[in-house]
């Protein structure tokens, strides 16, 4: 499936900040109210360890949302590489919008580029061969579209977005539908043009998915051994996905049996923020 763009998520964006605000500010900040309202401020926020950046549209939103006086001005652009007490970006502006906006914004930003930084370390990891890592649907609920728009900062591939954009065949749809070829069928007839992708177990599945027209094949947890002779049995008909007990130390030999994707998700599902701090002069 096509990596989502930034300039499809403004209205996402809009949505993840303004859920956001109301549940941080409510009724409104009362400690920034120990503040005079027309007192001027300025910030910096670094970032305390090295990461891959995402998420600065969300930052920006929070901050005209709140006021649109302030000036967000970027030091690092959404997929570069930031070193371990580096400044990302500066704030100008009333000194209570800053301090209200601080804790909504850092959230995306430490979030977001978490999951980038970590797709970055697993795509490091298999830079030489052909593979595409992809994410899943196990993601942060509500931030389904930022968390993937992070994978692709970080260098990934996104899978399909919901359960509207692609068929997933798997082992309950299958035999829900009384078989492989049963169920690929009416996936073509129900949504001509949609990919359909199934799962197989086996390398007899495997077959049965070739025969019946899929576009991708997940193999689930099959050994390396079989694998690799999936791939060979393939010849390009179909892609290959490769899914289940991938981590750091499993994931290149998997990359190296041919497969064309590996699906990890642990990339969106397992999130460790980025360390962020904000520095406020009057």
């Amino acid at each position: 499936m096509p990596n989502l763009l930034l300039a499809d998520l403004s209205a996402e964006i809009e949505a993840n900040v303004r859920a956001a605000l109301k549940e941080d500010v409510g009724g409104g900040d009362i400690t920034a109210q120990l503040i005079p309202e027309d007192r001027p401020a300025r910030a910096s926020v670094i970032t305390r360890e090295a990461a891959i950046i995402s998420g600065t549209a969300w930052v920006d939103e929070v901050f005209r949302q709140l006021d649109p006086r302030v000036k967000v001005q970027w030091q690092v652009r959404d997929g570069e590489r930031a070193a371990a007490n580096q400044v990302l970006f500066h704030l100008e502006g009333p000194a209570r919008a800053l301090l209200t906006g601080e804790r909504s914004a850092l959230n995306f930003l430490q979030c977001l580029s978490g999951v980038a930084t970590r797709v970055g370390h697993y795509v490091e990891l298999v830079k030489d061969t052909q593979v595409k890592l992809l994410d899943t649907r196990k993601t942060l609920p509500g931030l389904r579209l930022a968390q993937k728009y992070a994978v692709t900062c970080g260098g990934g591939h996104n899978h399909r977005i919901g359960l509207y954009d692609a068929f997933l065949i798997k082992e309950n749809h299958i035999v829900a539908s009384g078989g492989i070829a049963q169920a690929i069928d009416a996936a073509h007839r129900i949504a001509p043009g949609k990919p359909v992708e199934v799962e197989v177990e086996s390398l007899d599945e495997l077959q049965q998915a070739l025969a019946a027209g899929a576009d991708i094949i997940m193999l689930d947890e099959l050994s390396l051994d079989d694998m690799r002779t999936a791939v060979s049995r393939t010849k390009g008909r179909a892609k290959l996905e490769a899914s289940g007990g991938v981590n750091e130390t499993t994931l290149r030999t998997i990359a190296d049996t041919g497969v064309d994707y590996i699906s990890i998700g642990t990339l969106t599902k397992d999130v460790k923020a980025i360390d962020l701090s904000m520095r406020l002069s009057l």
